[in-house]
Order: C-alpha cells, then sequence, then structure tokens
C-alpha cells in the first residue's frame, strides 16, 4: 500500500512508519517538527525508505497533494500532551480542529482510507470502572483548556463519521490510552519518560496531587499492532471508534513512581506536587481511565501483550542513552531537585 502518515516524525508515527517500511509499504511522512523529532525517522531518511516532507497539516494543498495517490491517511498530527495544551491553548485548538478539517477532506478526495487518531481526553470526566466506545462524556467549563482539547479531538471524530455517513468515506477513530515506549519524551506532560528521565539522574520523582490517580499504560508496539490491524481490516470496520489500550497496566501514579525507582535502582526519592503549582489555578485531573477494547478484539482479534514491567524497561534502555542531554532537553524539569523531599505516606501509596 502506498500509506501517508501526518505527525510522521513523532512518538507513535514513527513507529507506525517503522512497521509499515518493514512490511513493505510505500510510506509518506509529514511533520512540521514542532513535537515531532527528526532523529525518530533518521534510520529510515538516510537510506531512502521513506518519503519525508517537512510541513504543516494546515497547508491545504500540501495535504491535498500527499494524499492523492495514498491508500491510507493515517493522521495522528495533533497537539500533544497536558502541558502543551494548557500553555498553548488557541494554536493547540485551531491546530487540532483545522488539521483534521483539512485532512479528512483531502483523504475523502483521493479516495484513501482515513485512520483518524483521537484520545481518551473525549471521555472527559467520566472515570467508570471501564470506557467503552459509547460511554457517555461529562466535560468541564470550555474555560479550561484541557476540555477545549478534548472538545477539539470530539470535532474532528465527528468529521470521520460525517464523511463516513454522508460520501462512504473509509474513516476509522482510534482511541488512544496513555501510549508508552521508546522515542516518548516527557517534554509535554508524558508521565512515563519524565519519571524515568528523573530517575536515571537521581533527581526526586515529582508526582502531582497525592498520586493515587490511576492510568493503564499500553505499550506502543501493541498500539501499532492495532492500527496496522484496522488499516487492512474489511470495510465493516468503518465509520466506527475503538480504544486502543491496556486495562491490564492499571496502576496508581505514585505507584508507578516507585516501580521506576525500583527497576532503575534509583537513588531517587518521590516529592508531591500540588497540582496548581504546575499547571496554574483550575486544572481539573481525573481519578481514573480504564479501557475497554473488547471491540477491538472483537473485530480484529487484537489483545495487548506486554506488561507495565515491559513498558518502563524499554523507555530506560531509550532513555539511558541519551542521560546527557537529561533533564532539560526531553523532560521539561526546570529544577535539578536532589534535596530531601517530602515522602509519600502508606496513604498515599
Amino acid at each position: 500500500m502506498r500509506v501517508f502518515v501526518t505527525g510522521g516524525a513523532g512518538f507513535i508515527g514513527s513507529h507506525l512508519a517503522d512497521r509499515l517500511v518493514a512490511r513493505g509499504d510505500d510510506v509518506v511522512l509529514l511533520d512540521n517538527l514542532q513535537t515531532g523529532r527528526r532523529e525518530n525517522i533518521a534510520h529510515l531518511i538516510e537510506p531512502g525508505a521513506v518519503e519525508f516532507v517537512e510541513g504543516s497539516v494546515l497547508d491545504r494543498g500540501l495535504v491535498r497533494e500527499l494524499c492523492s495517490g495514498a491508500d491510507v491517511v493515517v493522521h495522528l498530527a495533533s497537539a500533544v500532551g497536558v502541558r502543551l495544551v494548557i500553555e498553548r491553548p488557541l494554536e493547540s485548538l485551531l491546530g487540532n480542529v483545522r488539521g483534521a478539517d483539512i485532512v479528512s477532506e483531502a483523504a475523502t478526495e483521493a479516495g484513501a482510507r482515513l485512520l483518524f487518531a483521537s484520545t481518551s481526553e473525549i471521555y472527559g470526566k467520566v472515570s467508570d470502572d471501564c470506557l467503552n466506545e459509547h460511554s457517555d462524556r461529562i466535560v468541564g467549563s470550555p474555560q479550561t483548556a484541557r476540555w477545549g482539547y478534548a472538545t477539539a479531538k470530539v470535532f474532528g471524530e465527528m468529521l470521520a463519521y460525517g464523511y463516513h455517513r454522508s460520501g462512504g468515506a473509509e474513516t476509522i477513530v482510534v482511541r488512544f490510552f496513555n501510549t508508552v515506549g521508546p522515542r516518548q519524551t516527557g517534554t509535554y506532560g508524558m508521565v512515563i519518560p519524565r519519571l524515568v528521565g528523573q530517575a536515571l539522574i537521581d533527581e526526586n520523582l515529582t508526582v502531582y496531587g497525592d498520586g493515587r490517580q490511576t492510568r493503564c499504560f499500553g505499550h506502543v508496539a501493541d498500539a501499532i499492532d492495532a492500527v496496522t490491524g484496522l488499516l487492512d481490516g474489511g470495510p465493516e470496520l468503518c465509520g466506527r471508534p475503538f480504544n486502543v489500550g491496556n486495562r491490564n497496566n492499571e496502576i496508581s501514579i505514585a505507584d508507578l513512581a516507585q516501580r521506576i525507582i525500583d527497576r532503575t535502582g534509583s537513588r531517587s526519592k518521590i516529592r508531591l506536587v500540588p497540582y496548581d503549582e504546575v499547571f496554574g489555578d483550575g486544572f481539573e485531573e481525573l481519578g481514573k481511565r480504564k479501557p475497554d477494547t473488547s471491540a477491538l478484539r472483537n473485530a480484529i482479534g487484537w489483545e495487548p501483550t506486554r506488561d507495565i514491567d515491559t513498558v518502563i524497561d524499554d523507555v530506560v534502555r531509550h532513555l539511558a542513552v541519551m542521560r546527557d542531554s537529561l533533564p532539560s532537553r526531553l523532560y521539561g524539569s526546570r529544577t535539578r531537585d536532589r534535596e530531601p523531599s517530602r515522602e509519600l505516606t502508606d496513604e498515599a501509596s
């Protein structure tokens, strides 16, 4: 197949490119390198295994040109991470909305199957035991940047469904739940690479809030298995959303931090930091985020296979070779906090 990937130099995009190239697909990558990194795909660019175009999904003419002739379009380009969304709310909102519109229209015109990357953020404040694709959404005030981001991603989903219903376009929506692995950085709030980066230099691990909030972390390789399975599936998959995550890897952030310390042999301690010190007033945290992935299992037989220790270990191996650049380049750490810090109480952990 000829596959066009937006956000192709990003974390998930680069892993998808690796998989597509390995199986013999013709791959074109577009990225403006705002959050993506050329280093993620240098091993594919230099031998000519992919065509890389540095540019924006907001360039309608360029996107239309690159979609032309594609069998599949994977739209991954997006604002990523809680910190980026809060620090650049307008840029994030407009980029997501306009980019989704431009890519969806161009893919439909080209007759290509479109896979739109969405997020678990669209479920809003809902913290049921397991979220399925038809769970209700509860979002907060539109003045809160987090819910603006969630709404922008929902708009992208609705475009995908609309093009499918009105024009028969082959569109599929994937909702990623806390996907983690090599090449992900903590710069924009991704918790595992941020905590691993701190542990590798014996910096105290900063856990926001009381640390009791839980997340389910999925390995990027499992996520790519899901994406390629959906790209290769039949027309019955189109017009539908699918959760991609690992419900078996649920862990509190406090326990996650301790596990990272244990697996790295770090001398770090754990420091609790109030949310308002990091994100300002009005930040709203979610108690739990756990996916029901039975729809994906029933559709293509997909199941995640990598546990939380594998996720952590793979991030550790990747970041250990970058030790000299920690923390400013990859983790957005503002202080090298090695002073004694507040330990987690039994109740908090």
